[in-house]
């Protein structure tokens, strides 16, 4: 049999066909001495209601019977399963077309004109009188002179067929969303009614569980998902429990953090419509707006309660997004000795513990090796840190950063709930201004052009409007009163400290010192002294970064 190689010679090129070799002179079959011929085949991937398209199969079987019957040979057929209009790349339709502009091939066949091009006129008057292009559905040909008018006009028929199509297409797929119907598939988790096209959640079981060997249905995945990551768990380690489990996702594959990404941020959970910008950011959907600019739901009234409640699905996206930390470090009992969980070993950074009536290195009493351990008698340490403590607190102004962090700290302290409340409401407005960013961004890249226009006021307005809720959260709940710190002041601390029990104690030291760091003595039975041998890291505000200044080291 001939190789698969293509040879080309003074003007012949060899083309193998099963075990004989064609060769063509100047586009001209050599075995059969019949003109090479194209065959352009398309098939649209979506074929609209009440059109007739034929298919790939039975294009190619026409056009080769047109060549037998007009004494061609087929050289090369060109298939396309997709669209003809503008906005579509069509590389095998280039590759045909270059073919027969530059005299590679004789003649290009093409079912029907739309077959060809919906650009109109634009796409054949390149090609009259100058390349032999066959409709044959229309039987026309773009060398004939008298075919010229009626390929122009019946072009320009498909174009507006095609223009009228788009249109009513975009019409009637406008009027379905501003309806709320949902018009792809059922995103995982819910399903679609088959009259209405509005959501609800999938209760359906059908995902095993392994553990436990029960069933669950997708929405239960779904609950799952939002409320561990609003717990805190990474997608990472989400997905991770998920195939630990068995839950597979509704394709029978496994979970991975991306997959439970998508689902979190997608707004359809909230019973909100949606559409994909495209490009990029094809994977993020964003709210679907009708013409007053307004969001639409894609559920019924009544089928709302059981969707994700805006609290939920905003507080996962932001602990998704790291606008909101949830300290999940377990805690076994909390110590009550006065510096306890503060002190540090110089040498190796590691704590110090109360063993007896001395603060060691821990590395050292657990029997490691420290190259300086540190060692500190109890009660000198502590009423040296005691007195540094009180003393800084009388230096301290009402404006002193030390103060807030010791006010934001005896708030939550004493009111907890009320802290994190704050606490969420602060990560909310950290999550609406990055959102207003995003918006700036996108804004700037030219993003809301096109089809996309209609959506850039209605999403800089719901971005700032997001924005000045957030702030105002965070004024109504920081601003209503101040924290009573006299106690703490104008010389009353240490007399505070000495009157509270040992867990309080603990818990005022706290209020104001981040850290103490002491270094190894410099020799045994040495007098201890606080001013060489321990350093003091005082509390920041919330969110502040330390200086320089807010330690507090021995000269």
């Amino acid at each position: 049999m001939a190789t698969a190689t293509l040879t080309r010679s003074a003007g012949t090129l060899s083309v193998p066909t099963g075990g004989m070799e064609m060769t063509t002179q100047g586009g001209v079959c050599g075995c059969h001495g019949r003109p090479w011929v194209d065959l352009l085949l398309r098939k649209s991937k979506i074929v609209r209601e009440g059109e007739r398209a034929l298919s790939i199969r039975a294009q190619e079987d026409r056009g080769r019977a047109w060549a037998d019957e007009h004494g061609y040979c087929v050289r090369k057929v060109w298939k396309e399963n997709l669209s003809a209009w503008s906005d579509v790349q069509r590389p095998k339709y280039d590759a045909a077309m270059a073919a027969v502009m530059n005299g590679e091939v004789p003649c290009l066949w093409v079912y029907a004109l739309d077959r060809f091009s919906r650009k109109g006129a634009e796409a054949v008057v390149p090609i009259l009188g100058k390349a032999r292009v066959i409709f044959d559905y229309e039987r026309l040909d773009s060398m004939d002179e008298r075919d010229r008018r009626w390929i122009i006009d019946r072009a320009e028929n498909a174009r507006e067929y095609s223009q009228r199509l788009s249109y009513n297409v975009r019409t009637t797929k406008g009027k379905q969303r501003n309806e709320g119907r949902w018009l792809a598939k059922a995103p995982f988790g819910l399903v679609a009614d088959k009259e209405t096209r509005r959501l609800s959640p999938d209760l359906s079981p059908y995902l095993c569980v392994v553990k436990g060997r029960r069933e669950l249905s997708p929405w239960e995945v779904v609950v799952r998902i939002f409320t561990e990551i609003a717990e805190g768990v990474s997608s990472r380690a989400l997905a991770r429990k998920f195939n630990e489990e068995g839950i597979r996702s509704s394709t029978g594959k496994f979970w991975r953090a991306d997959s439970i990404r998508a689902i979190v941020i997608h707004p359809v959970y909230e019973g909100w419509l949606t559409v994909s910008p495209g490009g990029k950011s094809h994977k993020s959907p964003v709210h679907y707006v009708n013409d007053k600019g307004e969001r639409v739901r894609c559920v019924e009234p009544d089928v709302l309660p059981d969707m994700i409640s805006a609290t939920l699905a905003a507080r996962a996206r932001r602990v998704l997004s790291g606008n909101q930390i949830i300290d999940n470090t377990p805690v076994e009992g909390k110590a009550v000795h006065a510096l306890s969980g503060k002190m540090r070993c110089a040498s190796c950074t590691n704590a110090m513990v109360l063993d007896g009536k001395s603060y060691n290195c821990q590395r050292r009493a657990a029997g490691g090796a420290c190259p300086g351990p540190a060692s500190a008698w109890r009660e000198a340490i502590e009423r040296y840190v005691v007195q540094q403590w009180a003393d800084r607190l009388y230096r301290a102004a009402d404006d002193d950063p030390l103060m807030i962090a010791v006010a934001e700290r005896w708030q939550a302290l004493t009111r907890p709930d009320e802290n994190a409340e704050i606490k969420e409401a602060r990560a909310e407005l950290k999550a609406a201004q990055a959102k207003l960013d995003k918006f700036m961004a996108d804004d700037a890249a030219d993003f809301y052009t096109g089809r996309s226009a209609k959506y850039r006021i209605p999403h800089k307005n719901a971005a700032e409007k997001r924005l000045d809720a957030a702030e105002e959260r965070v004024k109504e709940l920081t601003g209503g009163g101040r924290v009573d710190l006299s106690f703490l002041m104008e010389g009353h601390a240490e007399a505070t400290w000495r009157a509270a029990d040992p867990m309080l104690r603990r818990d005022l030291l706290g209020l104001a010192i981040e850290s103490v760091t002491v270094t190894k003595s410099p020799g045994q039975g040495k007098r201890f002294k606080g001013d060489e041998r321990v350093s003091i890291v005082w509390a920041t505000p919330e969110g502040a970064e330390p200086d320089a200044d807010e330690f507090e080291q021995a000269a």
